[in-house]
């Protein structure tokens, strides 16, 4: 009942001892998260201590390197916390060190250090595919993570919110995630994974790559979607629904309302040139088949006419 991450993943904390990555490693590990592993270099051979969901003390060993980090307790997704001038170093270096999922929360990383991540992952994924390998994923930077509900949480999403089923999220913008789950969960409907792909212009994952995965997943029934002004990821998806999803899928798209040329909280959501409107975006998506929802206060209720 899930994509990408599960009980069985083992997650390693990038910036595990600073104060975002130690609040949020202690809110994942207390969400039943696997944690296995931090990261911080010179803080090697500390221990990260933290309680799990039923309040039983937890040590994570912490390491300099996440090479180190991975090869001694196995870790395979890495959830990243450094800050902006050395997050995208530490997207290569966990991927170099074998991680197949990296998740990026930091937020300001320049587009100039993420056109460089960008151009590696895709190489990486290039040679992984020519010899059969399991394909590399990164999700953000600037996003809150992924959740798979009642099983797995790797980033900042309150995991209370969740609850488990078969409907899968996917969205640009934090805080409509959380309120499109909320208002699932408020209708008894559950979630199979939601996942915030972030807002920056430079990045890992987008929509195709994650309805993909959500049309290829035999227990997600429906899929929400939100997008948001600038960019052309909304008409992308909209494509591929078109083209592959036989599931539902309801959209929604922010800024309705934003005057051309400013931007608009997020690095990518800026109209530029007349392009990436949400007019736009909304007729591309309903051209292709999605139902789009009105206002953000009628996600959930708009799927839900979609799976009767």
């Amino acid at each position: 009942m899930s994509i990408l991450v599960g009980k069985q993943t083992r997650v390693l904390v990038q910036g595990i001892t600073g104060g975002a990555g130690s609040f949020h490693a202690k809110q994942m590990i207390e969400y039943g998260t696997n944690v296995v592993a931090g990261c911080t270099p010179t803080r090697g051979g500390e221990k990260f201590e933290a309680k799990d969901h039923s309040g039983k003390a937890v040590q994570v060993p912490v390491f300099d390197t996440v090479a180190e980090a991975v090869a001694k307790t196995g870790a395979d997704t890495s959830c990243i916390f450094v800050p902006p001038p050395g997050a995208a170093d530490a997207i290569v270096e966990a991927f170099d060190a074998g991680c197949k999922l990296v998740v990026c929360i930091t937020e300001g990383i320049p587009a100039i250090d993420m056109i460089k991540v960008r151009r590696f992952l895709e190489a990486l994924q290039a040679e992984r595919t020519a010899h059969g390998g399991e394909i590399p994923r990164l999700i953000g930077p600037n996003c809150p993570g992924i959740i798979t509900p009642e099983a797995c949480k790797i980033g900042i999403m309150p995991g209370h919110i969740h609850k488990a089923g078969n409907i899968g999220v996917v969205s640009r913008s934090g805080t409509l995630t959380y309120e499109a789950v909320g208002q699932l969960t408020a209708l008894g409907i559950g979630q199979s994974t939601c996942i915030g792909i972030g807002g920056d212009p430079v990045a890992g994952m987008d929509f195709v790559d994650v309805l993909a995965l959500f049309e290829a997943d035999p227990d997600t029934h429906g899929v929400i979607l939100i997008g948001e002004i600038g960019g052309g990821a909304e008409e992308r998806a909209a494509e591929f629904i078109k083209a592959k999803m036989t599931k539902p899928v309801a959209g929604f798209i922010a800024g309705t309302t934003a005057p051309p040329g400013k931007r608009m909280g997020h690095a990518g959501a800026i109209i530029a040139g007349g392009k990436g409107t949400a007019a736009e975006k909304i007729r591309a998506l309903e051209a292709a088949g999605a139902k789009v929802a009105p206002t953000p206060s009628d996600m959930a209720v708009t799927l839900q006419s979609m799976m009767k």
